[in-house]
């Protein structure tokens, strides 16, 4: 098995951090370390003891959901609670963060931000990192490294394939097929 880096092992924290998420719109995980090591983590989701938007829908103003707390200020607000510095650490976040949650980065003394998906990239919030000395370094995350059955499942899906291509099913619809594949393969 090929071993992951660092980025990927704490950028897989994070992901599986936004498998806890209780948002129905976006699923977004943080992971907060210092010197390789994991000091808070967070989701994106309702305060402790409020109803979950996955129970009761969003809570929704101005195109906003006002229930949820974002998964980077969540991973803030652990460390707060916990008396955890913040200074000089770096973050891990699924998603680009939105413009509060940036400032609120740059405010803690963070000074590396890696995020995995593009997600409405604010203009003013990458010039309020690149302002305060942020680093901010896209760092592509493939979920098969994570995926333990990967192998196998790729096995199926081709052999799946190879008895379509016997049964006759048109070219155009195994190019299709094969494509898909491909793309959920990430080959």
């Amino acid at each position: 098995m090929e071993r992951i880096t660092w980025d990927q092992y704490f950028m897989a924290q994070s992901h599986l951090l936004a498998l806890r998420s209780t948002c129905t719109r976006l699923s977004v995980g943080a992971t907060i370390v210092r010197e390789k090591r994991i000091i808070a983590g967070g989701y994106n989701g309702s305060i402790s003891g409020d109803d979950h938007c996955i129970d009761e829908g969003c809570y929704m103003r101005d195109n906003h959901c006002v229930r949820t707390i974002h998964a980077e200020i969540n991973a803030l607000l652990q460390c707060a609670k916990y008396g955890t510095p913040t200074n000089g650490a770096d973050i891990y976040v699924t998603h680009f963060p939105c413009l509060q949650c940036s400032k609120a980065i740059i405010q803690s003394g963070i000074k590396n931000v890696y995020y995995a998906n593009d997600y409405k990239n604010d203009p003013y919030a990458i010039e309020l990192f690149e302002k305060a000395g942020v680093n901010v370094v896209h760092v592509p995350f493939n979920k098969g490294k994570i995926d333990f059955l990967q192998k196998e499942k790729y096995q199926l899906t081709n052999e799946l394939l190879d008895k379509l291509r016997q049964a006759g099913i048109n070219e155009e619809e195994m190019t299709s097929f094969e494509k898909r594949v491909k793309e959920l393969f990430d080959i």
